[in-house]
C-alpha cells in the first residue's frame, strides 16, 4: 500500500521500520520539527527523523496541519492509508479524510482504557495487570475511533515504563502490519461508553515518593514513572531517583531502610529498590549504590 508514516518518538520508530521492511511505499514520513535538546540546546531530529533519513525516505515536519497549504499538500500525496503513531500533532479532518482507507493510529492500551497522552506509565501506576496495542480508525475526537484490531499482553510484576515502552513499540508494528494485510476484511468495531479514562500526561510534581502509602503503590509508582521522569526520594541531602523495585516481606516506619542494601519500609509491608541514581550519575544496582555513599537510616 501506499502509506504516510506520522510518528516522532522512538515508540514510532520499529513501525517505520516494520512498514518498509514488508515493502509498503512510504509516500512521505511526518514528524514534529527538532527541538533544542542537552546542555548545548542545539536543534536534534527527532528518532524518527533521523531514521527516514537513513532510510532515504521523504520528511516533513510542519509545525502546524491546519493551514490549507499543508492540507493540500498532503491530499496530493494520495495515499492509500496514514499510519499514526506518537506524532503529537492534532490531525484536522481535512487530513484525517485525505487517504483513500483514512487515518490509523496505534494506541499503547486496550481502548477505552487509557486514552490520552501517558497510557503505559498510567497502566503500570495503576496496578494493571494486562494492557496491549488498539489499531484504531482515527477520528476528531481523542482516541474515540472505533477498534479495527487489539491485542493484550500482561504487564509483568517488575516490569517498568521503559520495558513495557519497548515491548508495546514491537507488538504495534506487528498489529499494523497485520492490519493492514486484512484491512479489507477488518471489521470496526466502536469503543463501549463504559470504562473510558483518560492517561494524563506525567507531571513532574507526582515524582516525589510518599512512603507513607502501601509498598503496591509505591513498587507501581516507581515502575511506572522509570526511566523518566523517575520516582525519586531524598536520602540524607541526596535526591535519589528509584528506577526499578519490586514487592519485600518488612515493617518499619515509613521510609526506614529495615534490610540491605536497600529494602525500606511503607506504609504497608516493603519495596525491595533493584536500581537507583545519584545526581551526576548513572543508574546502577542498589548495592552498588550502597557500596558507594552512606545511605541514612531513613528515606524521606
Amino acid at each position: 500500500m501506499r502509506v504516510i508514516f506520522m510518528g516522532t518518538p522512538e515508540f514510532s520508530v520499529p513501525v517505520l521500520e516494520a512498514l518498509v521492511e514488508t515493502g509498503h511505499e512510504v509516500a512521505a514520513v511526518y514528524c514534529q520539527p527538532s527541538r533544542p535538546a542537552g546542555r548545548g540546546k542545539k536543534h536534534r531530529p527527532s528518532p524518527v527523523q533521523a531514521r527516514a533519513e537513513e532510510l532515504g525516505l521523504s520528511v516533513r515536519h510542519p509545525e502546524s496541519l491546519k493551514g490549507e497549504a499543508e492540507q493540500a499538500e498532503f491530499a496530493a500525496l494520495e495515499a492509500d492509508v496514514a499510519v499514526v503513531v506518537a506524532y503529537g500533532l492534532i490531525l484536522p479532518q481535512a487530513i484525517l479524510d485525505a487517504p483513500k482507507h483514512g487515518c490509523l493510529n496505534i494506541h499503547a492500551s486496550l481502548l477505552p482504557r487509557w486514552r490520552g497522552a501517558a497510557p503505559i506509565h498510567r497502566a503500570i501506576m495503576a496496578r494493571d495487570d494486562k494492557t496491549g496495542v488498539c489499531i484504531m480508525q482515527m477520528e476528531a475526537g481523542l482516541d474515540t475511533g472505533p477498534v479495527l484490531l487489539r491485542r493484550e499482553t500482561e504487564i509483568g510484576p517488575e516490569e517498568t515504563t521503559g520495558a513495557l515502552h519497548d515491548r508495546l513499540s514491537r507488538m504495534g508494528a506487528s498489529a499494523i502490519i497485520d492490519a493492514l494485510a486484512r484491512l479489507d476484511k477488518l471489521v470496526p468495531e466502536a469503543q463501549p461508553e463504559t470504562g473510558v479514562i483518560y492517561a494524563e500526561k506525567i507531571d513532574k510534581a507526582e515524582a516525589r515518593i510518599d512512603w507513607n502509602r502501601p509498598a503496591e503503590e509505591v513498587d507501581a509508582h516507581i515502575r511506572g514513572l522509570s526511566p523518566f521522569p523517575g520516582a525519586w526520594c531524598e536520602a540524607g541531602d541526596i535526591r535519589l531517583k528509584l528506577l526499578a523495585s519490586s514487592l519485600a516481606e518488612g515493617a518499619g516506619a515509613p521510609g526506614e531502610i529495615i534490610a540491605p542494601p536497600l529494602t525500606v519500609a511503607c506504609g504497608q509491608s516493603a519495596v525491595r529498590i533493584l536500581m537507583a541514581q545519584r545526581p551526576g550519575r548513572g543508574p546502577m544496582p542498589a548495592d552498588e549504590l550502597a557500596r558507594g555513599m552512606a545511605l541514612p537510616a531513613r528515606l524521606t
